[in-house]
């Protein structure tokens, strides 16, 4: 089957969604949106890998270690946008051995989120940042399986950028053998400037986008100059709903608003643009 709809970044394995997880779900599936839920530790990896276990096609699995779960921290609404619950992280160190053990299931088409988050600049987080991050690179070399970056920048400090730190650790330890131009991975979320994403862009990453396209202006030059073969959607619910569904919880059936959204910044049809989306899935992904 060839979905009409692909959220390529979701969190249907998150708290958020224990109530009602397989209606969720069968609603994206019904319509015809395909769904890969992101892991962001090892317990959400592995349940991400459980939930998509459920479904004979249209779920899957990426797994890793999220930056900001690297070391012990608190996290509030403002730093995970509309629809985030405050939570305190536990802190976990990536076992690779561990990870490398999950990439065998035939559900797991991708390794992460794993990145930088420069949210708090603290030496020492952005250390264990970067360890887990090259440590993940690494298992993504040995199973050929691309990656899902999640790369921020501090909203009031320019002074470093994440994009650019991130962009010089891939170049230093991403193989391209394994992993060839096209097929790298995705940056999720992205936010960067328009050098940011032409320089992921020649490196061979994709570029997802999610529902706060449909609010805020300040993605449309970068999603006017991103080629539509390097362009992805996401929910990356239960976070940041898109317009008409803003301040709801976010669900994955919710993306087809994205697609909507680029298509309109880039003057194309809908269907051209969900089209291209789903080759791009299916390319990077291997689906």
């Amino acid at each position: 089957m060839t979905p009409k709809y692909i959220d390529i970044h979701s969190h249907v394995n998150f708290k958020a969604f224990d109530e009602d997880r397989d209606a969720v779900i069968k609603r994206a599936l019904d319509a015809g949106t395909w769904v890969i839920n992101v892991g962001t530790q090892i317990d959400t990896s592995r349940k991400a890998i459980e939930i998509a276990h459920q479904y004979e096609e249209g779920v899957y699995a990426i797994i890793g270690l999220h930056p900001i779960h690297t070391g012990a921290s608190f996290h509030d609404e403002k730093e995970l946008g509309e629809g985030g619950k405050e939570f305190t992280s536990r802190g976990e160190i990536f076992d690779k051995e561990k990870y490398i053990e999950l990439c065998k299931d035939e559900k797991v088409v991708g390794i992460g989120e794993c990145g930088l988050d420069y949210f708090r600049l603290e030496e020492e987080s952005i250390e264990k940042q970067k360890k887990a991050f090259i440590e993940q690179i690494e298992v993504a070399n040995e199973v050929e399986k691309p990656l899902m970056l999640h790369i921020r920048n501090n909203p009031e400090d320019k002074s470093r950028n994440a994009y650019a730190d991130a962009l010089e650790i891939l170049k230093h330890h991403l193989n391209s053998k394994s992993l060839p131009a096209g097929r790298q991975g995705d940056v999720h979320f992205f936010a960067g400037s328009v050098d940011d994403a032409k320089a992921f862009v020649d490196f061979g990453f994709t570029l997802s986008f999610t529902g706060v396209i449909t609010f805020a202006h300040s993605y449309d030059k970068v999603i006017k100059n991103t080629p539509l073969d390097m362009i992805m959607s996401e929910t990356d619910a239960p976070y940041v709903a898109p317009v008409p569904y803003r301040g709801k919880r976010n669900e994955p059936i919710y993306v087809s608003e994205v697609v909507k959204k680029i298509a309109e910044i880039k003057g194309l049809s809908e269907s051209e643009v969900a089209e291209a989306i789903i080759a791009n899935a299916k390319r990077v992904f291997d689906i």
